[in-house]
């Protein structure tokens, strides 16, 4: 149990780090409010349970150990970070005050949108399957049970949805000043210069 809870203090730390998952959710929400941001925290949470399972089960790791899988994953996550990057800073450039009141509720009613950028977000992110390669078994020991590992991946993924869902909350609660079309312009242009920074980091990894 004292291992469990010592994987619990770690993971909630590294749940905490921001990361293209937080700022794509901090930016739906503010875009979008609660339902945006909040379907993309379950479509991000979605791809985190697919990576825990596939890591349980052991194809994480053939996936890891085939080079040109692993490396079409990393620079399709590159790509994908620097096309939401690019949709941030064009809104960040666009003149306009704030958002139309009928624009958010078209897209409350496609929340298919807000889970498929979540999900491709995280799964198109190697550094999620690599975590659950190389740190858990640090926690669960060599000869853990897939069951066993299969619960420590989903503690994380549990622990990343409180967090993103605090930020979702957050975000809506302060809506009143995030809508100001400066504040909103700030947000969309942070948000797309650190997705292009992630995108940097990712494609000059080694």
């Amino acid at each position: 149990m004292s291992q469990y809870l010592s994987f619990v203090a770690f993971a909630a730390l590294v749940a905490l780090a921001p990361g293209p998952d937080t700022f794509l959710t901090l930016r739906n929400t503010v875009v979008g409010g609660r339902g945006r941001g909040t379907w993309t925290a379950i479509g991000i949470c979605l791809a985190g349970t697919v990576q825990g399972l596939l890591a349980a089960a052991g194809l994480g790791a053939v996936i890891a150990h085939a080079e040109p899988v692993f490396e079409a994953i990393r620079w399709a996550g590159v790509a994908y970070l620097v096309y939401l990057g690019s949709v941030a800073i064009r809104a960040a450039l666009r003149r306009g005050e704030g958002w139309q009141v009928e624009g958010l509720r078209a897209r409350a009613r496609r929340p298919w949108r807000e889970l498929r950028s979540g999900f491709l977000s995280n799964i198109t992110n190697p550094k999620v399957l690599m975590f659950n390669l190389a740190v858990l078994p640090q926690f669960v020991g060599a000869h853990a049970s897939a069951l066993t590992f299969a619960i420590y991946a989903m503690t994380l993924v549990a622990l990343g949805a409180v967090v993103l869902l605090g930020v979702v909350l957050a975000a809506d609660r302060a809506k009143g000043a995030l809508q100001r079309s400066r504040v909103r312009r700030g947000v969309d242009g942070g948000t797309g210069v650190v997705m292009l920074g992630f995108a940097g980091a990712l494609a000059t990894e080694a």
